[in-house]
């Protein structure tokens, strides 16, 4: 099997509209930016624990609600409840909510999925439309 390269990347084109697609699903969403992304390094270590969370924190601005408003939003879910004896702690994982969102934002950056536009009000929202037109348009000539 061959191994990707920073050029198979860099062709592949998956970072260049992350900062509309990430915005766009937040807003859509209603997720903090900071949240999505820990979300996504969850996402990647499969099975976790509130220390494995504490971790991946590190590298955020500091919230002490963040992992009761995660967990009560349905963002992670418990897998394995610890039982005292033989499991010392619980196990966590992203819920499929999640895993549907990061799908869908993969098919994004892949273009085989257009950016809906979002209902919002005011400049920023307008701002976020008019740069989703723009990613779709980009996608169309082939660009993105």
């Amino acid at each position: 099997m061959r191994k990707l390269t920073s050029s198979d990347l860099k062709n592949l084109k998956l970072l260049q509209h992350y900062r509309i697609i990430r915005k766009w699903a937040c807003k859509t969403c209603n997720i903090k930016d900071a949240d999505l992304e820990l979300l996504m390094y969850l996402d990647g270590l499969d099975l976790f624990t509130k220390q494995d969370f504490k971790m991946g924190t590190y590298s955020y601005s500091w919230d002490n609600r963040r992992w009761n408003r995660l967990l009560k939003e349905g963002w992670i879910v418990v897998w394995r409840k610890r039982n005292r004896t033989t499991q010392k702690y619980h196990l966590y994982k992203t819920s499929t909510r999640f895993k549907h969102l990061l799908s869908r934002m993969y098919r994004i950056m892949l273009g085989e999925e257009d950016m809906p536009n979002i209902n919002s009000e005011g400049y920023m929202g307008k701002v976020l439309n008019k740069s989703i037109i723009n990613l779709n348009a980009d996608k169309k000539r082939g660009n993105g």
